[in-house]
């Protein structure tokens, strides 16, 4: 299944893509794509629902991110062996976990905000996992029973933030719209092998990152158990897996982001998102 929060910011009702790309609403059986509806057992009587029986809806809504009740932004560092390659750092040697706060968590089409201050704003495409039941202490042979599907996203990063200012790289990863994540949830059932998925940003029209998530260097089974040792997961959690090389600040000279700029980005069958840059809002 394809589900997806659709509307205003705040107002988002749960929704499924049918089969010929209809977006149908299923407010009449959630109230939204999250807790216990990602579980198993909720996927399941999702799943038991004919798409023809949900209304249809019309005309071109907002998507807003496909998950709500998210409680923690979880992100893993360097972890494409070619994307370390390319900032010169040597390939870590257990999974670098780092937070996005919730306030970043946007739709997959919202406009993105350039920060006061900001010379060095950057795109990161990358495949989330989005969790689906309570997880501690899960080993990697079930880790995958905890997770309800997967998603894009755009890991915004301000570079001068995340590695001038001192501290940890929260301060870079978590202004407002920092987190476009959509425009679906994709249930594990339609992804045949996540360790085998091209994805691709552009900027402006011109292709930046091209990479397929079969270069991980720690894959998502290990992801998901190596988080769940420090801290338990909750349904709607979102666990980004990392980027492939092409980002600005691995461009030589490096290349960032200003206001006007148009990105465009996806990962196979799991949906394309577009973002504008604008300057911050108050």
């Amino acid at each position: 299944m394809k589900l997806v929060r659709y509307g205003p910011l705040g107002q988002e009702k749960p929704g499924m893509i049918d089969a010929d790309g209809k977006l149908r609403d299923l407010s009449g059986h959630v109230a939204d794509i999250a807790g216990d509806t990602l579980s198993q057992k909720g996927l399941a009587a999702l799943k038991a629902i004919d798409p023809a029986s949900l209304p249809t809806v019309e005309g071109s809504p907002r998507y807003g991110a496909p998950v709500g009740g998210v409680s923690k932004i979880l992100c893993i560092g360097l972890n494409y062996s070619d994307h370390a390659a390319e900032t010169g750092a040597e390939p870590p040697t257990e999974p670098i976990i780092f937070t996005k706060q919730i306030n970043a968590l946007c739709g997959p089409n919202d406009d993105v905000e350039m920060p006061r201050g900001s010379d060095a704003l950057d795109w990161e495409v990358e495949l989330a996992v989005i969790i689906g039941a309570r997880a501690k202490y899960v080993s990697q042979s079930e880790a995958m029973d905890y997770v309800a599907g997967f998603s894009v996203m755009n890991d915004m990063s301000e570079r001068s933030f995340q590695i001038k200012r001192q501290g940890q790289w929260t301060k870079g990863k978590s202004h407002d719209t920092f987190g476009p994540l959509g425009p679906w949830l994709v249930t594990k059932d339609e992804v045949s092998d996540p360790h085998d998925l091209d994805m691709w940003l552009d900027v402006n029209g011109e292709r930046r990152q091209t990479g397929t998530t079969s270069t991980l260097i720690f894959n998502l089974p290990h992801v998901v158990s190596y988080v769940s040792q420090f801290m338990t997961l909750m349904p709607g959690d979102v666990i980004t897996t990392g980027t492939p090389p092409g980002v600005g600040m691995g461009m030589k000279p490096p290349q960032y982001l200003k206001v006007g700029d148009v990105m465009t980005l996806g990962i196979d069958g799991l949906g394309e998102q577009k973002q504008t840059v604008i300057p911050a809002r108050d």
